[in-house]
């Protein structure tokens, strides 16, 4: 049977989960997606990618990749090396080689008056701020004050160890 090897286009299906069995995403239709961004843009309102319609933006089903060329967490491209269709691994990845560690550094506050007056931000919120030199940075809000807003701009998962169960689908 054919193995997977670095460079060939595949299809996997996954689910991502943290240490407490909460998912925060899946390829897999009917797995329960506790995420804020189940991947589907629902904000979590759907609690499944199968409760998803087309005006969502889901896309459920299998993902295709290429081997070794970081479309994905890169543990996870390696463990799919030497797989074959139909075979399945669990793989746990421990914070810093999935989305960091948190980073207290990246939280920070900029006075209302660096912001543009038409935002009105809520704590949840989620936002792009752009700098002077046209770089985007996605940030949550984490406090608003009268005089100065407060950001996070850690990745929501960072420091965290996930675990994802994979399967090969096909080699294409």
């Amino acid at each position: 049977m054919a193995q997977a090897k670095s460079g060939d286009k595949v299809r996997i299906d996954y689910t991502g989960m943290l240490e407490d069995g909460t998912v925060f995403d899946t390829t897999r239709e009917n797995v329960e997606c506790e995420s804020e961004d189940c991947g589907c843009g629902c904000g979590g309102e759907n609690k499944s990618e199968s409760d998803c319609d087309s005006d969502c933006g889901s896309e459920s089903g299998p993902r295709e990749l290429v081997i070794g060329q970081g479309e994905f967490l890169p543990i996870i491209e390696d463990a799919l090396v030497g797989m074959s269709p139909g075979e399945k691994k669990k793989v746990i990845i421990p914070a810093d080689d999935a989305f960091g560690d948190y980073d207290e550094e990246r939280v920070f506050s900029i006075p209302r008056t660096d912001l543009p007056e038409d935002l009105s931000p809520e704590v949840g919120d989620e936002i792009v701020l752009v700098n002077e030199d046209n770089e985007e940075l996605s940030v949550l809000v984490v406090e608003v004050a009268d005089d100065e807003i407060t950001f996070d701009a850690n990745h929501p998962l960072a420091g965290e160890d996930v675990t994802f169960e994979i399967e090969l689908v096909e080699i294409l």
